[in-house]
């Protein structure tokens, strides 16, 4: 049973601030479809929001689910399912794909074929079975839904939360949804709760709650909103609670709720009790009937979650409670393998990373393509008159500089379109999936184990670009020094940039902004680094730790010492060069600083 006693939710904490919730109270037992409706901005889904433990803002009252003060014990992530309105699967990934992954991010102890019988059952049960290896992003949007109420399934959830899941479908999809649910409410005895705008199946749900300017206004059947509202058509409820205010509506429901309110069937939760009692003495399958040995938790036949005991007393089929949770390095496993799966089957971005890979190296090869000019001696022969001198003194002057700036103006132009290239990694990497993170982590993904997936991957990236950088101009170009060296600081500048602009995409609220604010960052790192002009001595002092490009570039400079290179280098620029170790030492603060940022930004709830 779930409890809601006096909850109430303000923005705030002064005696003026918005109030969402104010005092709503009421009471729903496993196997009812309940309905939230009311005009937009009444707090629908805020309610939904609380019960999930996921709203913002300061709470008041208590939310209690058998007999547990949700104040003081949270859900276990098993226990509920949330179904969000918007999307909440990868468009890439096929139908079975996704609820596959669902499973073994929040399923664990299961075998794979028990996992692919219980994908296959639970895409039956929602209605999309044939649609098992089509790719997402050619469903419709009640196909969408019905994929999102399969991926919550996988852990058998008592509770599911719905969030207008039935917005924008055409009449037939909102029809077979809201009889989809009844029917998950039903057979699995659990309690559906369903904010939606429509007022067309009222007569499908057990009971309806009505909230008006965040106030209680009836909870109740659905075959007495009319006479309680004292209106003709349910559907003119709405203009019916414009005649009085929220207060005025909040004291008519604490006057007649005793009168309205509505009870479950004692005797259908005892029919089910009964059931229940006998399947779980013959440890038979609740879908397919077959018997199976004591301390099975899911049938080898079909993949249905089989019913428990626990200290001789019986649990439901979807009751949850006590089961353990994926371990974080599990998650870990299934999260790189979903994220190169993705990756690999984005032709776009695989062509995008092919021309990143391939085609910068040849835009910076292109000012050495024939290999660098040979450093001439200065004669300085004795033969040589003052005029002679001088004027050899000058070409070797122009010489030098011509050269020095070109193996500075090389590395720097690597440097620079690698940290380019991290931004494009990772600038939308967590703000374009933040939406499927969120709801992911409601449903027990581990902050850890996500921001590992990204590190591993993203690591994988940055390695390949940096090193066929560095390899392509040293062999193309004939680029001298030490090459180990060099690959270790294109790779430290890219993987640099990549954690920084990670830790961007985690606070950013679209992917959009995140790539922008990336791409801004970047555009600092050039004039920044006082390696085209020199910066004012404070300038210089004040911007250096933050510009991994100038780290890079240094490190690298440094790694031609021992080359005639590096005197005409040190003798052409005018930004004094640090020395390897604190490059590497600053490089490596610039990737723990983006990192634990990013982790950060993954703890914060963002869901719309």
């Amino acid at each position: 049973m779930l409890s809601l006693d006096q909850l109430s939710l303000t923005l705030g904490t002064e005696e003026d601030s918005p109030r969402l919730l104010s005092q709503i109270s009421a009471t729903f037992q496993r196997g009812e479809f309940i309905a939230v409706i009311g005009p937009s901005g009444c707090g629908k889904s805020t309610l939904l929001k609380m019960i999930a433990g996921i709203a913002s803002g300061n709470e008041e009252g208590s939310i209690h689910w058998d007999n547990r003060n949700l104040s003081d014990e949270d859900f276990n992530p098993s226990e509920f399912g949330y179904v969000p309105q918007f999307s909440i699967a990868y468009e890439d990934l096929t139908v079975g794909e996704c609820v596959e992954y669902s499973a073994r991010l929040r399923v664990s102890r299961q075998s794979g074929e028990e996992r692919g019988k219980m994908v296959a059952r639970l895409l039956s049960e929602v209605g999309i079975g044939e649609f098992h290896a089509r790719t997402v992003k050619v469903l419709s949007g009640g196909q969408k839904r019905r994929l999102a109420l399969a991926m919550e399934l996988v852990s058998s959830p008592p509770i599911l939360l719905c969030d207008e899941v039935t917005s924008g479908l055409d009449p037939r999809s909102e029809d077979e949804i809201v009889n989809l649910l009844r029917n998950v409410a039903r057979d699995g005895n659990r309690l559906v709760i369903s904010v939606t705008h429509s007022m067309k199946h009222l007569h499908s749900y057990d009971a309806v709650v009505v909230l008006y300017r965040g106030v209680l206004a009836y909870a109740g059947r659905p075959d007495h909103l009319a006479h309680y509202f004292r209106v003709d058509d349910p559907g003119l409820i709405y203009a019916q609670l414009e005649s009085r205010d929220p207060e005025g509506w909040k004291a008519s429901w604490l006057k007649h709720s005793a009168s309205f309110l509505h009870h479950a069937s004692e005797e259908k939760s005892k029919k089910y009790s009964a059931s229940v009692i006998r399947e779980v003495a013959s440890s038979v399958c609740p879908e397919c009937r077959l018997e199976h040995p004591s301390g099975a938790m899911y049938c080898k036949e079909c993949g249905a979650k089989l019913r428990t005991t626990e200290d001789g007393k019986e649990t439901y089929p979807s009751d949850s409670s006590g089961e353990s949770h994926p371990s974080a390095l599990s998650q870990l496993v299934t999260l790189v393998e979903r994220r190169l799966r993705i990756f690999l089957r984005s032709k776009a971005q695989l062509w995008l990373q092919a021309g990143l890979v391939f085609g910068f190296p040849c835009l910076v090869a292109v000012f050495g393509w024939n290999g660098l000019p040979q450093i001439r001696n200065l004669g300085m022969g004795l033969d040589l008159n003052v005029i002679q001198q001088l004027t050899e003194g000058r070409d070797f002057l122009i010489q030098a500089s011509k050269i020095g700036s070109l193996v500075s103006g090389i590395v720097m132009f690597e440097v620079i379109l690698l940290t380019l290239m991290g931004a494009n990694n990772s600038g939308r990497e967590i703000a374009a999936e933040r939406q499927i993170f969120e709801k992911e982590k409601l449903s027990g993904l581990s902050p850890t184990a996500y921001i590992a997936s990204k590190i591993l991957f993203l690591g994988l990236l940055s390695a390949i670009q940096s090193l066929w950088m560095g390899l392509f101009i040293h062999y193309t170009c004939a680029f001298p020094g030490d090459l180990s060296s060099q690959l270790l600081f294109l790779f430290l500048v890219n993987a640099a940039m990549t954690s920084i602009c990670l830790a961007i995409s985690s606070y950013m609220k679209t992917a959009e902004q995140a790539s922008m604010a990336s791409i801004y960052f970047v555009g600092f790192q050039l004039p920044l680094s006082g390696a085209v002009l020199a910066l004012p001595s404070w300038l210089g002092l004040i911007a250096r730790p933050f510009i991994a490009a100038y780290w890079s570039w240094s490190g690298i400079l440094q790694s031609l010492r021992g080359e005639r290179y590096y005197d005409i280098v040190v003798m052409v620029i005018q930004t004094s060069l640090s020395m390897t170790p604190l490059c590497l030492l600053v490089l490596g603060i610039h990737i723990g600083v983006g990192i634990v940022l990013a982790y950060q930004g993954c703890l914060k709830t963002r869901m719309e």
